[in-house]
């Protein structure tokens, strides 16, 4: 098989992560009617990739719904320090919470 045959190979919508570790991200705010795993007080705070979680993973909050048909995308251990949760935190500034998050939750910042 020739070599340039292998680099027009596109891959599917979810099969490479979005974000890489580094990235800096905003957690989506949504109120969506039903139970979804982002908690409300981590939504509308900053944070950094710390770790793309693989395998990919389908989208359990869309699956409970019935509206998932298998599609897959990546979960995201997400470093958030404690001065975004508690403007008032006077603790070390390297103090956060990590949680993983599912990428439609995920914002480019």
């Amino acid at each position: 098989m020739p070599s340039d045959f292998i680099q027009d190979i596109v891959k599917a919508e979810g099969e490479e992560p979005i974000f890489k570790p580094g990235d800096h991200v905003k957690i989506s705010i949504r109120f969506p009617v039903g139970h979804y795993r982002v908690p409300t007080y981590i939504r509308g705070k900053r944070g950094i990739v710390e770790a793309v979680i693989k395998p990919a993973a389908i989208n359990n909050e869309e699956e409970a719904f019935g509206r998932n048909a298998g599609t897959k995308r990546h979960y995201y251990r997400i470093a958030i320090p404690l001065t975004e949760l508690w403007p008032g935190y006077t603790g070390s500034k390297n103090d956060g919470l990590r949680i993983e998050v599912f990428e439609t939750w995920l914002e480019r910042i």
